[in-house]
């Protein structure tokens, strides 16, 4: 069984909760996204930890860790469209590979480089069930995504150009995600994963005006 990780602590599982929620009375039908959840996880750490905490944000328009606090490099993902699945994980972006050449070999070595810049990857979920939205707090295990290493990864569908690719990731006979490589814009998307198959830190309901 998949354990969390203890910087996830519960002073920063009830600051992220309670800041999330203080976020909906400011933007009632928009989860936060972007370098509003960064923000609102770094307050959230420093609500919970010692003042010593060293807690450091991004820099802007520069690849890396999204958020660092202490020696954890952090990635922070959300998930928020209508369409999200409360079981099924998409990520949309995992990271950018548009660069040449456009084979599977250099393209799992980029997406395997981009992972392992980071220690931690947390994702914060919005799945909608007007009048409500029900939230998931998933720590995602780079261990999993890793296993794109075994991938299979062929060309996909008949985009003229440069053709995108894809693949099945199986682990003990069972699929586990599809990783995407889409040819029109170089970005690496994970489909499928299951919250099963993740950490899942907390859930809460939200009532949307």
């Amino acid at each position: 069984m998949l354990e969390p990780s203890g910087i996830f602590e519960e002073g920063f599982l009830i600051a992220i909760k309670t800041l999330v929620n203080v976020h909906h009375s400011i933007y009632p039908r928009i989860p936060p996204q972007g370098i509003y959840f960064e923000s609102l996880v770094a307050q959230a750490f420093n609500r919970a930890r010692k003042p010593y905490t060293v807690i450091q944000g991004s820099t802007p328009n520069l690849a890396g860790h999204d958020l660092l606090v202490e020696d954890k490099k952090i990635s922070l993902k959300t998930e928020t469209g209508a369409s999200t699945h409360p079981e099924k994980i998409s990520i949309t972006k995992l990271c950018t590979t548009e660069r040449q050449p456009w084979d599977a070999p250099t393209l799992i070595g980029r997406v395997l480089t981009h992972l392992s810049r980071y220690d931690l990857i947390l994702m914060l979920r919005a799945i909608w069930r007007t009048p409500l939205v029900h939230y998931q707090l998933l720590e995602i295990p780079i261990t999993s995504l890793m296993l794109i290493e075994t991938a299979d990864v062929r060309g996909v569908g008949k985009r003229e150009g440069r053709q995108s690719l894809g693949a099945d990731v199986v682990l003990n006979g069972e699929v586990v995600f599809h990783v995407h490589f889409d040819g029109s814009d170089g970005k690496c998307s994970i489909r499928n994963l299951r919250v099963s198959n993740c950490i899942l830190l907390q859930e809460w309901d939200i009532k949307i005006d």
